[in-house]
């Protein structure tokens, strides 16, 4: 009977692993598609394509006037940008960076971990019979 709770407890693992890797990879395969490069944002600023601009640390994301897609680049430190902005009556919004992925994938994976390990405690207690069923705090 303990080894079935070992398997058991090995494919759990193997499964939240799975999951977990799927759930990192999906992400970074989203944020993985190509984004123009800096000069480029750069001309379309001079040029006055540029409709609105949201800055996230070093994260540009900004909307051409003439198509609705939204566009993203990195900038390096370039003081003369929201100047450049304010000057072609581009809509500037400045927001917080976002917080680190690994931080929020293990605040969403925690309660569920949480969870499989009071499951197995309580299994483990269950197994030395009546005697020693729920004794854990003797």
């Amino acid at each position: 009977m303990n080894q079935v709770y070992k398997n058991l407890a090995l494919w759990m693992v193997i499964g939240l692993i799975v999951i977990l890797l799927f759930t990192v990879f999906q992400g970074a395969q989203q944020g993985g598609q190509e984004q123009p490069n800096f000069s480029e944002f750069l001309k379309a600023v001079e040029q006055g394509r540029v409709e609105s601009v949201v800055i996230r640390g070093n994260l540009v994301t900004y909307t051409l006037k003439d198509s609705a897609q939204v566009q993203r680049t990195y900038t390096v430190d370039y003081p003369e940008l929201v100047k450049m902005l304010r000057d072609r009556g581009v809509r500037i919004a400045v927001k917080p960076p976002d917080s680190n992925p690994w931080y929020a994938v293990f605040l969403q994976w925690v309660p569920m971990l949480l969870f499989i390990g009071v499951w197995i405690f309580f299994m483990r207690q269950m197994q030395g019979g009546g005697a020693k069923a729920l004794s854990f705090g003797k």
